[in-house]
């Protein structure tokens, strides 16, 4: 047993008002609950996927990982005690915090704060986006991604993918060295980034739609200094995508378009190719960094690198080829 999707997270934060802002008018979340220092974001049915704490701190403070049901949960505990990692569980006090039936936590060994639960409640009530969109692609496949740094990701890697069960889905070492693990279908529900230090790098949401993605986009423009790396494509899980600031001293990345594998069949690779296709200019990084990653998009754009757009029944219209040169390229790929 092992855990299949990233339920929640836990979010520091200095203003609970920033959030409140951030999370409900550009990320398009519903503002849940708000009382005191804490405040409850909602994505979809289940009564929160975000929980902001006014702490004074930034970052993400836990990781909500989810299993089946309280048997998974026993049997993922026993393999974590058999190889000798300290489990401290959660009181009735903190499950109920969580909206979780039960609960336990486990620190990684960069740092952070891992909960591993089931029984996460849901609701009727139906969802209300903060601003006009599709929603949010969650369900089976979890709130989306995580991205943490790490001054040596290789301290890590075999704790999540030898001990938890995380399923290597593809990792390289240009213009960063990053690993990206899957729990279900999702290409990847973590990632880590080895950048010397330790810190959040970005949590994922996924949209429904590419207009939702793109005027998210116009909203964040207009907010000066909110973006954070320009409109692009991955490699690895196909997103097409761009990230923000938020209020908490880490990204969001608003995509769509993820493509979904078969964890039973999946071969992890090295992606010579590097992480996008095209775009993500990358503020962050340094102008050194900035040259490696387009020098790694040129190539990729001369080598003729394409990727198939990830769709949904009912939000495309099929178009006939008309141009000869066209259909002999997509003959060839296949």
């Amino acid at each position: 047993m092992k855990p299949q999707a990233l339920g929640y997270l836990g979010i520091s934060s200095k203003s609970l008002d920033d959030w409140a802002s951030y999370g409900t008018h550009l990320a398009g979340m519903q503002v849940a609950e708000r009382a005191g220092k804490s405040m409850a974001l909602r994505m979809d049915d289940r009564k929160q996927r975000l929980v902001i704490e006014e702490d004074g701190s930034e970052g993400i403070a836990y990781f909500g990982w989810e299993l089946a049901d309280a048997d998974a949960l026993g049997a993922f505990c026993a393999t974590l005690d058999a190889a000798g990692t300290r489990i401290e569980k959660g009181s009735r006090a903190l499950a109920d915090q969580r909206r979780v039936k039960d609960l336990v936590v486990v620190q990684d060994p960069i740092g952070n704060r891992l909960e591993f639960f089931h029984g996460a409640e849901v609701t009727d009530r139906p969802f209300e986006p903060g601003r006009v969109h599709s929603g949010f692609r969650t369900g089976a496949l979890g709130l989306g991604h995580v991205v943490t740094t790490a001054e040596n990701v290789k301290d890590a890697v075999p704790f999540y993918r030898d001990l938890m069960g995380f399923g290597l889905s593809d990792y390289y070492y240009q213009p960063f060295e990053a690993y990206f693990f899957h729990v279900n279908p999702r290409h990847h529900s973590f990632a880590m980034i080895e950048t010397g230090k330790r810190t959040i790098h970005h949590m994922m949401i996924e949209h429904f739609s590419w207009d939702d993605v793109g005027q998210g986009l116009d909203l964040a423009l207009m907010d000066e200094g909110r973006l954070a790396v320009t409109l692009g494509r991955h490699c690895g899980d196909y997103m097409t995508s761009y990230y923000t600031h938020t209020p908490s001293g880490f990204m969001t990345e608003h995509g769509f378009g993820g493509q979904l594998i078969d964890p039973s069949t999946w071969v992890a690779s090295h992606r010579t190719e590097g992480p996008s296709l095209w775009g993500h200019e990358r503020s962050w990084m340094t102008p050194e960094g900035k040259k490696a990653a387009r020098r790694l998009c040129i190539n990729n754009a001369n080598s003729g690198l394409r990727r198939p757009v990830q769709v949904m029944e009912g939000n495309y219209n099929l178009m006939p080829g008309t141009c000869p040169w066209w259909d002999g390229v997509v003959g060839k790929q296949r």
